[in-house]
């Protein structure tokens, strides 16, 4: 098996699992760098790796360059991709700086692998939310046509980084040693535009066009890039929650041709990367908890609306640093060198 050379950029919560899901699945290594802004020794699962100063030059035989990137616009990918590409690596970012760039695929594999073959240097790794929203869709999509989203996402605070993490943390542990009996808490450094802590609410990235925030036409725009179907009708509300990991999804969507709810149901089941957990009798239906280290996309709560002849409630739920970030990066590595 030919072996290759593959940088990491970034030792984030992404990164690190970059680095957990290279190893776990087993990618056929010849080098491993990791680059970061500064030079360190991180341990990893029990494993050291030494950290380099991302410069320029630091891709030279560089094969596949995973940047862990960021949510914000202005990732390392903006300074450094298009020298990595030079350099002759293929760039898998998962930033959002190129991910609308029409020259760039946008790639969920089990969705629009053969994208993956229009690639100039640079594929573009979506948003977590979309991530897990078209992997669920695109089937059904296939099946019977969607021509309406209506989705509300409750989102972890290890979306928004590290620090995001660390905010519910200190706020949980004032309020609970204050016995709980006041639930406003104002700590330093906060990572967020809200506390967190016993509280959620409907803010994620900036308030753009029509009061929607930039997460939300995240959804609209990138589902429609990937399904290569921008006539879908998609409306999002997203919502940061007081979980650690793990985004979950309110979906209902519209079909074009009716399609009865078993039919569905078995048709998830035999798709790749999901799981249908739909046993609400037994309480039993997919939770962030039960879902944190898990590579697939769960689904449940299937069932039609009563009221509209092809309305469809879901509700999804994944791993927002694996399926949502890293692991579709590694991902698209694998369908790479295929």
């Amino acid at each position: 098996m030919k072996k290759y050379n593959v940088a990491v950029v970034g030792v984030g919560a992404v990164g690190i699992e970059m680095l957990r899901c290279l190893k776990r699945r087993n990618f056929p290594i010849n080098e491993l760098r990791v680059f970061a802004r500064s030079a360190r020794e991180i341990e990893v699962d029990g494993e050291r790796y030494s950290v380099k100063t991302i410069s320029p030059e630091s891709f030279q035989g560089v094969d596949i360059a995973l940047f862990a990137g960021t949510e914000g616009e202005k990732g390392a990918a903006v300074t450094y991709a298009k020298e990595a590409v030079k350099a002759g690596a293929v760039v898998i970012d998962n930033g959002a700086d190129f991910r609308l760039d029409p020259k760039v695929p946008l790639v969920v594999p089990e969705v629009n692998a053969k994208d993956i073959k229009k690639h100039k240097g640079i594929i573009a790794n979506p948003n977590c939310s979309t991530i897990q929203m078209v992997v669920v869709l695109s089937p059904i999509h296939k099946k019977a046509g969607i021509k309406r989203v209506i989705a509300t996402t409750l989102q972890a605070a290890s979306g928004a980084g590290k620090g995001a993490v660390e905010q519910l943390k200190q706020e949980i542990s004032q309020i609970c040693a204050g016995g709980c009996e006041n639930v406003h808490v104002n700590i330093e450094n906060k990572s967020l535009p809200q506390q967190l802590a016993f509280n959620v609410f409907p803010h994620i990235g900036s308030f753009a066009e029509f009061n929607y925030t930039t997460e939300e036409w995240k959804l609209v725009r990138e589902t429609h890039k990937i399904m290569h179907d921008d006539k879908i009708r998609i409306s999002a509300t997203t919502v940061r929650v007081p979980v650690r990991t793990g985004h979950s999804e309110a979906v209902y969507i519209e079909t074009k041709k009716t399609i009865v709810q078993e039919e569905i149901r078995n048709l998830l089941k035999k798709s790749p990367g999901i799981i249908v957990i739909d046993e609400p009798e037994n309480n039993l239906y997919p939770m962030p908890k039960d879902v944190e280290g898990k590579d697939a996309v769960f689904v449940g709560r299937i069932r039609k609306d009563p009221f509209v002849k092809n309305g469809l409630w879901l509700w999804i739920v994944a791993d927002n640093l694996l399926k949502g970030a890293a692991l579709n990066a590694v991902q698209i590595a694998e369908e790479l060198i295929k």
